[in-house]
């Protein structure tokens, strides 16, 4: 029988959410319209880009402040707080959740969600069926383990991934700049790369064995969530995989033409 209390703890927790995705959502117009005024006073290439590249260069403002975001809100969860340490909660992490995680899970919504709209908007100027496609498996996952409360650990660990982000926003901020031969673009690339290893390779790995390691606790996941966990991340691997051969063709290329450059100015 639910009571009095339990409907309330419901509500709460839907109003949270709600409001925490309007907050997500609204984020994203507050920079979009910061990125479009303080641009041209930093970068003077700025008001000579096409109309299109300039509303890209603006989605790419409030992308990057998502990925700082999250990254930051992920590594609180996982290195800082006890939310999922397994010496404090034992097998019962799989189903911690408070407040605060389920707050930043619904800004990642909202975020998702603005993009998404923009991307279809603008489509596909802003991205292919590859971005609707990750945006579409992350929001469903989210939706998952903020709704039911579990699985929350293998969530940040996803969110964390958005770290490379920034490196993937500059690179592109840099190319539109006329700085493809740059130094800068340069050094962004072979960043991109580690942290591409790092953030959506080697994390992922950690995420499969964590994951196999500590499948009792797995199989305490509702139906839906259970099997979302065991095909998901795993399609989102994959183009993790597919990305990092293409960033790494690109760094090939990049440092082949900065090396004939050098040779050429000898």
């Amino acid at each position: 029988m639910t009571t009095d209390s339990d409907d309330g703890f419901v509500s709460s927790r839907q109003l949270l959410l709600l409001a925490s995705i309007c907050c997500g959502a609204l984020m994203c117009k507050i920079v979009y319209d910061l990125t479009r005024f303080i641009s041209p006073l930093l970068f003077s290439v700025y008001g000579k880009l096409d109309s299109k590249v300039r509303m890209e260069w603006n989605n790419r403002g409030f992308s990057t402040f998502h990925a700082v975001f999250t990254s930051v809100a992920s590594i609180y969860f996982l290195v800082i707080s006890d939310q999922f340490d397994e010496n404090v909660h034992g097998d019962s992490v799989i189903n911690s959740t408070t407040r605060l995680s389920e707050s930043v899970m619904g800004i990642s919504l909202g975020y998702f969600l603005a993009d998404l709209a923009m991307i279809f908007w603008y489509f596909p100027t802003l991205g292919g069926i590859e971005y609707v496609f990750h945006h579409f498996l992350s929001m469903f996952a989210i939706i998952l383990s903020v709704t039911s409360g579990q699985s929350q650990f293998y969530i940040f660990l996803v969110l964390l991934s958005e770290a490379t982000t920034p490196f993937v926003n500059l690179r592109w901020y840099l190319d539109n700049s006329g700085q493809k031969g740059s130094k800068a673009y340069t050094l962004n690339g072979i960043a991109l790369f580690l942290g591409w290893l790092v953030a959506r390779i080697l994390l992922f790995i950690f995420f499969f064995v964590h994951m196999y390691l500590h499948f009792h606790q797995v199989k305490q996941v509702f139906p839906l969530g259970f099997y979302s966990l065991l095909t998901i991340p795993p399609a989102l691997a994959v183009m993790n995989l597919l990305w990092f051969w293409k960033i790494t063709k690109g760094l090939i290329k990049t440092l082949s033409k900065a090396k004939t450059s050098g040779v050429k100015k000898q």
